[in-house]
């Protein structure tokens, strides 16, 4: 089933009068280790402009500078303080984890830090070179509100033992049986598809080749950490709708561009909710 506007409607509401910055999530991003730095600046880019009511970044300490350049309404930290990083994994509501994490020792010691303290009522967001990792670990899965796999091909066939050439929407339905029942998976592809065990699989008609370009998944990684932030009532729909709408913006923008960069999207992401929050409006008016 493919997604439509009225998905987008359902999901994204207006904001209350009487709320505030906490209202809207608190979001803790992991990665952007060297030389990888770019890669959780535009995850965070993407989570900000989404809306995310609080967003804080472990990275490495000289990649601070270069994202509060870029995003100076993010806080950020050196993701080597174990004291600061272990108080903010428990203060966060969203995780994101494996935006340019890279795949080496510090990068694997984190994975196994995040997984071991995950607790039931939080949600955990597993992208990039976090899931090859996940592939390699024997670690077990928490127990959380919301697992979300956000891999590419190759990714999924490491994490499911399924061959590219074998991935079609029904077969990544059926290995998504050998993940926790709470686990949503983003199949990234030219057509890409969104599941959970128990819903109908759905799939974008939307987004084209204008879009393969280095820090596309980091910008859909950190626009589905500030949807979930957000819109809790189903997060099958949540993670569908943000997946959606990325591929929309790029559509919008492919119109007058042979490419469309990542940062691009995450710069549209504000002005496009805002146009289905007014259409949503105009719908429900008498």
């Amino acid at each position: 089933m493919a997604i439509d506007q009225n998905l987008l409607k359902k999901v994204i509401r207006s904001r209350p009068l009487d709320s505030h910055k906490g209202t809207f999530g608190r979001v803790l991003l992991i990665g952007g280790l060297y030389p990888y730095g770019g890669a959780i600046i535009l995850a965070s880019l993407a989570c900000v402009h989404s809306g995310a009511g609080l967003v804080m970044v472990a990275t490495d300490r000289d990649n601070i500078p270069a994202l509060h350049a870029q995003l100076p309404e993010a806080m950020a930290f050196d993701v080597r303080d174990q004291d600061l990083l272990a108080e903010q994994l428990k203060m966060a509501d969203v995780i994101l984890i494996g935006s340019g994490l890279g795949e080496g020792p510090p990068a694997q010691h984190l994975l196994t830090e995040v997984l071991s303290k995950v607790s039931p009522n939080q949600i955990l967001l597993v992208d990039g070179s976090g899931l090859n990792l996940l592939a390699k670990s024997s670690q077990q899965l928490p127990t959380c509100q919301a697992l979300i796999l956000t891999p590419h091909q190759k990714e999924w066939e490491r994490l499911s033992e399924l061959a590219i050439e074998q991935q079609s929407v029904r077969a990544s339905q059926q290995a998504l049986q050998q993940f926790p029942a709470w686990t949503i998976l983003v199949a990234k592809s030219h057509r890409t598809s969104i599941h959970c065990l128990d819903r109908e699989p759905l799939t974008l008609d939307v987004g084209g080749p204008y879009q393969a370009t280095g820090g596309m998944g980091d910008t859909l990684a950190g626009m589905i950490a500030g949807f979930v932030a957000q819109f809790q009532e189903d997060f099958f729909e949540t993670v569908a709708a943000a997946t959606h709408l990325h591929s929309a913006i790029a559509d919008q923008l492919a119109q007058d561009a042979y490419v469309v960069l990542p940062s691009q999207i995450s710069r549209e992401v504000s002005r496009a909710m805002k146009q289905i929050e007014k259409f949503k409006y105009a719908d429900e008016r008498p």
